[in-house]
């Protein structure tokens, strides 16, 4: 399992502004936990809003440690001055499922290439300083369904191995959806077919390291 899906760092939560100051220009920095496209574009069209008078709202994503999808955007500054260097910070911190953006005002002094790549490096740079960084596990879930006769004898088994319930919802039947530590998923498995008459769904999720 751990092969197919293996572990990565993300940021815990949202960042910014970080501002960053290089020769009369501004530098807002933010970092955003993301899974997809739709995520990224809502958060970019976010800024730009907010920051309507902005020059620029740069930014560089890297989505999925299973099949990685990056993409930078440079918003008009020349090219691979801006998007690049933000991504590469991303890369050389080894994060994935993030999105960092950097909104500029101009301040009248033009930069340059490399003053810009500089300026757009730093922002990334100390956006990711303000960043709390966490580990993504990949864990087991057993997701259950069986009618409610079945319901003390599940909750009896789910005690006895420990195992974690993530989701629960009790309608015209009754579905769990339970963590399963790698120690215990043979006998998870052979106790929930011992009672009989459940439906075992099994998946990999991740969780917090």
């Amino acid at each position: 399992m751990n092969k197919e899906y293996p572990s990565y760092k993300t940021i815990a939560r949202p960042v910014g502004p970080v501002l960053v100051k290089e020769r009369k220009s501004k530098f807002l920095g933010w970092a955003f936990s993301v899974t997809d496209e739709t995520e990224v574009a809502a958060r970019v069209s976010q800024l730009k809003g907010e920051y309507a008078d902005a020059s620029h709202v740069c930014y560089g994503y890297r989505i999925d440690p299973l099949s990685p999808r990056i993409r930078v955007n440079d918003d008009g500054e020349p090219s691979n001055s801006a998007g690049r260097p933000i991504l590469g910070q991303i890369e050389s911190s080894d994060l994935y499922n993030i999105l960092i953006c950097v909104v500029r005002y101009y301040g009248g002094t033009k930069l340059g290439v490399g003053g810009l790549i500089q300026a757009y490096r730093e922002t990334a740079r100390r956006t990711l300083q303000e960043s709390p960084i966490l580990t993504r596990v990949p864990v087991t879930l057993f997701r259950l369904a069986f009618d409610y006769d079945r319901l003390d004898a599940v909750m009896r088994l789910v005690s006895q191995l420990d195992l974690e319930i993530r989701h629960q919802e009790f309608g015209l039947d009754c579905r769990l959806e339970v963590e399963v530590a790698s120690s215990t998923q043979m006998k998870a498995r052979d106790g929930l077919m011992a009672l009989g008459k459940i439906k075992v769904e099994e998946f990999t999720s991740y969780a917090s390291g």
